[in-house]
């Protein structure tokens, strides 16, 4: 009764119903809830507090930037469909307004990504241009994941959230990381309409998700600058379930000292053996190796399987 008696009074307010709805649209800043309800910053705050105390939604800070998303979906689903039934009865004039500015925010965030894009565009060619095409490892990759539905899927290092983009419609729960909040923002430009994706400011050392969770990891293009790859497989390698697959995609060993000097790489490439090690090392086994070869630099692709059987084959069997 306590748990009820708070979400009522969470929802008594139509400030506070037009937040709800909008965080069921997409994951908004505190700064962008702002301009949709023509409020103040502080004012809007406030509201999100009481949302959160009832559980009904989250707050997560990303650098100087607060982004508020939708509590536990246990808790959020039967207010969802009760407002549904209600706003099937009699149409809401604020819903009408808030959906018109809620597009305004989104051509917002699609304009600062196309900008940044713009300002960073030769930097990225100069890299592609060493490598075989992106399209065939995207392809490869998918090749080596299979068609299938992935289930809980974590993209580490999300980047733009290209890896969400192309894998995240199969997966029933979709997570990218990344500990750069603007790199963040750009993925939210590209997937703010995906209902079964979330993105979290993080350390892929210390991945915000519990042991034995995710079906899919995924490291495109990440090991290469981390300090310590060992440490970043083994911590993908701890929240996949048994039977869950690590998807490594990285350059083979090269020599070309520039990309440590000019694009803070710090490693120049990976050996197969050095990735098999690492893999022994944290309970994977590998599955598959793949190498795609085009320009001064080769492309590999890893895919590790954890130890033990998967609760879906335990389920077909």
């Amino acid at each position: 009764m306590t748990l009820a008696l708070d979400i009522v009074r969470a929802l008594a307010d139509a400030t506070r119903l037009r937040v709800f709805s909008l965080l069921r649209s997409m994951e908004l800043s505190v700064g962008e809830l702002a301009q949709v309800l023509g409020q103040s910053q502080p004012r809007v705050s406030r509201h999100v507090k009481i949302l959160c105390d009832a559980g009904l939604a989250e707050r997560r800070k990303e650098g100087s930037w607060v982004f508020v998303a939708l509590g536990d979906r246990a808790r959020v689903a039967p207010v969802a469909t009760m407002l549904d039934a209600l706003g099937d009865i009699e149409a809401d004039h604020w819903a009408v307004a808030d959906v018109a500015r809620l597009a305004a925010v989104r051509a917002d965030r699609a304009a600062s990504a196309a900008a940044w894009f713009e300002g960073h565009a030769d930097e990225w060619d100069a890299i592609r241009s060493l490598h075989v095409a992106e399209s065939e490892v995207e392809e490869a990759m998918g090749a080596m994941l299979g068609d299938g539905p992935v289930g809980t899927l974590i993209d580490i290092g999300t980047g733009t959230g290209r890896m969400l983009e192309l894998f995240g419609a199969r997966a029933g729960i979709a997570m990218g990381i990344d500990r750069s909040s603007e790199m963040l923002r750009l993925a939210r430009a590209k997937l703010d309409n995906r209902d079964n994706t979330e993105l979290r400011q993080a350390d892929l050392y210390a991945l915000p998700m519990a042991d034995d969770a995710a079906d899919i990891a995924i490291l495109h293009h990440v090991l290469h600058f981390a300090q310590q790859p060992g440490a970043a497989i083994a911590e993908a390698a701890r929240v996949l379930a048994p039977g869950g697959r690590l998807l490594i995609a990285d350059f083979a060993p090269h020599d070309r000292e520039d990309l440590r000097t000019r694009d803070a790489h710090t490693r120049l490439g990976f050996g197969s053996d050095q990735i098999a090690g690492w893999f022994a090392n944290t309970g994977l086994q590998m599955s598959e190796i793949r190498d795609l070869k085009g320009g001064e630099l080769t492309v590999t692709l890893w895919l590790g399987r954890k130890s033990g059987t998967s609760l879906r084959e335990v389920k077909a069997a």
